[in-house]
């Protein structure tokens, strides 16, 4: 019960100081403001990206992987880029059939390829929408979910017929308040049979994720004799033979363009691993870059505390004398002054992180970036900021309980 109260009382003296002289309370704790604003800002993005990578980045799932013409992860080098693109030649439709009547170590296989174009419905046009062209498989390899009507069926690819499965952004233009499914729209001049909605996917670093339609593969070769741009997605049986089925895949293309061993691949491979791997590296730059600027903010932010807390002792000498010649002891002393330097730091920490909570719902609601404010940053921000207050204050604490009671009597108010 003692130490309630003397808790209480800290508190309650602590309060009466940042109330009692508000300009320097708003000094003494910028510091600390500054460092926990920084923490928990970084963290949000952090757990922002970590999220939005799990549900739009990652939608190869943990089996599939991507082979391209040309694929470079991490950082960019133009020169090399350069030589890829001038070495690398097109992924070509004999190549996939070549893979698909060898391949051991996979569960599907697809292809894909697309180009910009212009939709319009009734006169009304959208420019610059992404026309992909799929074999069925893809929309499931690539976890596309269908909000009504279907996907691309293996009787659309082989009859080569002039079919649409849209994105949401095209259904909110063209068709907002119908149903689209079995409407006709004007794909570069071609009329296309809408036969599915896509669910709604947003935007990605402000690319919008939901301005494109699928048709057939074939149906796409038919539109365009030059086959440029083709992909393959794959997904290997299960997880723990994902490393073996691109492996599979890479020997295979190897040996169809007759490269010799020791020779680079022409042709790029990736999974979503690929990008977690890449993100974790960021994470971990970025992690370690604010742990450098926070330690210095927390530094300069205990040092203002504790210099604060030395002027409040010379303050309140008299007051240390009273308390003592009525009984109070040397670790009462301690206590009153740790818990006043815990508190103030403490406030300042919660200032900290709500300006970060303010800060990431501005930028989540004005731009592409994410943020997410996650529970273990708050514990951690306002815990942090409390220890750099105990620590920052224990000379003054221990220089406050040292003080003889006689001479404490004796200072000037």
């Amino acid at each position: 019960m003692a130490g309630n109260a003397s808790f209480r009382e800290s508190f309650r003296v602590a309060m009466g100081s940042l109330r009692g002289s508000k300009l320097r309370s708003f000094l003494t704790l910028l510091g600390i403001i500054l460092a926990t604003t920084t923490l928990v800002a970084v963290m949000s993005v952090i757990r922002g990206m970590d999220e939005y990578m799990a549900k739009n980045i990652t939608d190869l799932g943990v089996e599939g992987f991507r082979v391209r013409r040309v694929v470079m992860i991490g950082s960019w080098e133009p020169k090399k880029w350069l030589e890829m693109q001038k070495k690398n030649p097109q992924l070509s439709r004999e190549e996939f059939d070549f893979l698909k009547n060898n391949v051991t170590m996979t569960s599907d296989l697809g292809m894909e390829t697309g180009k910009q174009c212009n939709v319009t419905v009734a006169g009304d046009r959208m420019q610059e929408v992404e026309l992909r062209g799929v074999t069925p498989n893809i929309g499931a390899m690539n976890n596309t979910l269908t909000e009504t009507g279907r996907f691309i069926s293996e009787s659309d690819e082989a009859r080569r017929l002039s079919v649409a499965f849209i994105g949401s952004e095209l259904k909110d233009r063209f068709f907002p308040n119908v149903d689209p499914i079995g409407k006709i729209i004007q794909v570069d001049g071609r009329p296309f049979e809408v036969v599915g909605v896509a669910k709604t996917q947003g935007s990605a670093f402000g690319q919008s994720r939901d301005k494109f339609l699928m048709i057939p593969i074939e149906t796409y070769f038919k539109m365009n004799s030059a086959r440029f741009g083709l992909g393959y997605t794959a997904k290997a049986m299960d997880r723990p033979h994902l490393e073996q089925a691109m492996d599979e895949i890479r020997a295979l293309l190897r040996a169809y363009r007759h490269l010799r061993p020791g020779k680079d691949d022409t042709f790029g491979i990736y999974s979503s691993d690929s990008f977690v791997e890449l993100w974790d590296k960021m994470t971990g730059a970025i992690a370690a870059t604010a742990i450098a600027v926070v330690s210095v903010f927390m530094v300069v932010g205990g040092v203002v505390i504790m210099n604060i807390m030395l002027a409040v002792v010379t303050e309140r000498t008299m007051e240390i004398g009273v308390r003592k010649s009525l009984g109070a002891r040397r670790r009462d002393i301690m206590n009153q002054f740790l818990v006043e330097a815990a508190v103030l730091s403490g406030l300042g920490g919660l200032a900290g992180v709500f300006l970060a909570w303010v800060a990431a719902v501005i930028v989540r609601n004005t731009t592409s970036v994410p943020m997410s404010v996650p529970p273990s940053a708050i514990l951690i921000g306002v815990t942090l900021s409390s220890v750099v207050g105990l620590f920052f204050g224990i000379y003054p604490a221990h220089r406050a309980a040292k003080l003889d009671p006689i001479e404490a009597l004796r200072a000037e108010r």
